[in-house]
């Protein structure tokens, strides 16, 4: 070895040694440091979680059949009723994942880890359940398509792209379009099957239309044989598919406009999805708990009307409110003072650091007057979605839009849609564990938003008596949800009932009272996400008061903390801030409500 070899190794060894003993170092001076940092973003699970999420995804895109767009010629995957073995598939898949978690070592793991170990096992559990209630649903239709299985195979083949015998698929299409057609033309009644045997089996038929056409589109112009033996067999196998399928279709009445449709749920199943969301009380102690945040509401409400003047008749102050609107045209301003007026109060007392970038990048849009029909008020996400009356509305309508988002009640909206509301929450969600999306409830998605709400009134963000019924209308509002929709889940209200409650009881105008029970029952939306609002915030509420008002930690470190979870059940939430002993088998138990205060 030359003298200059000799060097340039004893330096690597040299740069070596010192890089080891800096690492070993800074392991030592800043572990938890480091620990703290790496557990914002991942766990013990990280790695298992993401995964599982890719498998199902492997397995679904697998299974599923591909079609090609017309209009740009790319394939895509037809999201359509599982096959038979895309079903099985998945089946196994989530029981081999349940197995693995079970050789997972889980008393050695963070709380982060066992809280995410906790929670994919909770997916799990529920989405094998519906996989097994989804199978148990195909057996019984089975019998309505008998000529499926053929179908399915034919796919089975091309997802390997073997080479068919155009002849005998073409005389096999040929065959199963005289099968079902000899069906349709028996003209058997469906009305003895139940209407989900009816939904189930017009969902199969669609289904099996898409992997069918997922067929033709692998082959067609391919395969000259194909091509010249099985296009036309295969278009009449489809428009015949169509007429069977249309005989499978659950007849409903002709919508009414007017009317809402919703479909109670029974007590049964509200409670079992409580658990579900890891809520422990039972739908009547929600009612009890909206009832006794009903009555502070009332108190406080009574004091600012007395204060404006009005004594216990809060109806006209409240009136006094809502004709306080803005000029046409101005609305778009008063957000951006009402947002100011919030970020510059939030500085002041130090209750949570808001990051430029979040500051800067909150957007807005205008609503339509469609939209308006089920959303009368203020929605947000990334931007706030101004609701406003436009042109083409009718007289009245424009009078209650502009009177229901005043400026006393769009004080509490504002802040709640964008910061420190939802905007902050998405800003944050998507850069700290943002694959625990899969574990989000609404519970703490609004609840975190409904939150500030609570918040913000009690340190004295409501300065004047009219900015105070301002907030405490949607107060009162958050109370109405869980009356009106677990009571009419149970049976006991009607929606004409609910919307006089929301009137009667909180001062809502009667259109924007029809837009959000419409929006409720009819609105695509969990039975329970009208009251995860409040629940949710309470929620929050009881571990600020837990680890906050107990001198454990100031607000700044405790909303830091909550954010950067993401939006997952609040009860697991408090699992990680107080590091609580964790079993596998855990079940919800936090009883974060005093009924005695």
């Amino acid at each position: 070895m030359t003298n200059a070899s000799y060097h340039r190794s004893a330096k690597r060894v040299f740069f070596t040694i010192n890089f080891v003993l800096a690492i070993s170092f800074s392991g030592v001076q800043a572990q938890n440091g480091v620990a703290k940092s790496l557990y914002e973003q991942t766990s013990e699970m990280g790695t298992t979680i993401t995964g599982y999420l890719r498998d199902v995804d492997a397995v679904q895109d697998f299974y599923s059949p591909y079609q090609i767009n017309q209009n740009n010629g790319y394939p895509y995957k037809a999201n359509t009723y599982h096959s038979p073995q895309q079903r099985y598939r998945l089946i196994t898949l989530h029981q081999d994942y349940l197995q693995k978690l079970k050789q997972l070592e889980f008393d050695k793991f963070s709380v982060y880890g066992k809280v995410d170990y906790i929670l994919l096992k909770k997916k799990i559990d529920a989405r094998l359940a519906d996989l097994l209630s989804e199978a148990e649903g195909y057996r019984s239709v089975e019998k309505n398509i008998p000529f499926a299985k053929e179908i399915y195979e034919l796919e089975q083949q091309r997802r390997r792209g073997k080479k068919l015998d155009a002849v005998k698929v073409a005389a096999q299409l040929n065959q199963l379009n005289k099968t079902i057609d000899s069906i349709i033309r028996a003209d058997k009644k469906v009305g003895e099957l139940s209407v989900l045997s009816i939904s189930n089996t017009n969902r199969a038929v669609v289904g099996l239309k898409a992997r069918l056409k997922g067929v033709t589109d692998f082959y067609l112009n391919y395969d000259p044989d194909f091509t010249w033996w099985v296009q036309k067999p295969a278009e009449d196998l489809a428009e015949t598919l169509t007429r069977y399928g249309a005989k499978f279709v659950v007849t409903a009445e002709k919508p009414d406009p007017k009317k809402i449709n919703g479909k109670p749920i029974g007590k049964v199943e509200l409670q079992r999805q409580l658990n579900a969301e890891m809520i422990p009380y039972t739908p009547e102690q929600l009612i009890a708990l909206a009832e006794k945040e009903f009555a502070f509401c009332d108190k406080e409400l009574l004091k600012a009307s007395g204060e404006m003047g009005f004594g216990k008749d809060w109806r006209k102050a409240q009136e006094k409110i809502k004709n306080s609107y803005v000029p046409l045209g101005e609305q778009p301003e008063l957000i951006v003072r009402l947002q100011n007026d919030a970020t510059e109060f939030i500085r002041k007392n130090k209750l949570i650091e808001i990051p430029a970038l979040a500051e800067e990048t909150w957007g807005m849009v205008m609503m339509s007057a469609q939209r308006q029909l089920v959303n009368p008020f203020f929605t947000g996400g990334k931007e706030i979605s101004i609701s406003y009356p436009t042109q083409a509305m009718a007289h009245e309508d424009k009078l209650m839009s502009m009177r229901g988002n005043n400026p006393y009640f769009s004080r509490a909206t504002v802040q709640h849609e964008l910061l420190p509301g939802h905007h902050y929450q998405y800003f944050f969600n998507s850069r700290y564990k943002n694959y625990r999306n899969i574990f989000s409830t609404s519970f703490s998605g609004e609840g975190w938003a409904l939150y500030w709400e609570l918040l913000l009134y009690d340190k004295g963000f409501a300065k004047t008596p009219e900015e105070k019924m301002g907030m405490l209308f949607w107060r009162m509002h958050r109370c109405a949800r869980i009356l009106f929709s677990l009571n009419y889940h149970m049976g006991n209200w009607t929606p004409q009932q609910s919307i006089d409650f929301l009137v009667d009881r909180v001062g809502h105008e009667r259109a924007n009272a029809e837009g959000e029970v419409r929006r409720s029952f009819e609105g695509g939306y969990s039975p329970l996400y009208q009251i995860a609002y409040l629940v949710g915030g309470l929620q929050i509420m009881a571990l600020k008061n837990e680890l906050v008002e107990s001198g454990k930690m100031d607000y700044a470190t405790f909303h830091d903390l909550v954010i950067k979870e993401n939006a997952i059940p609040i009860e697991m939430l408090r699992a990680t801030l107080t590091n609580q002993a964790l079993t596998r088998d855990f079940t919800t138990k936090w009883k974060f409500y005093d009924f005695n205060k």
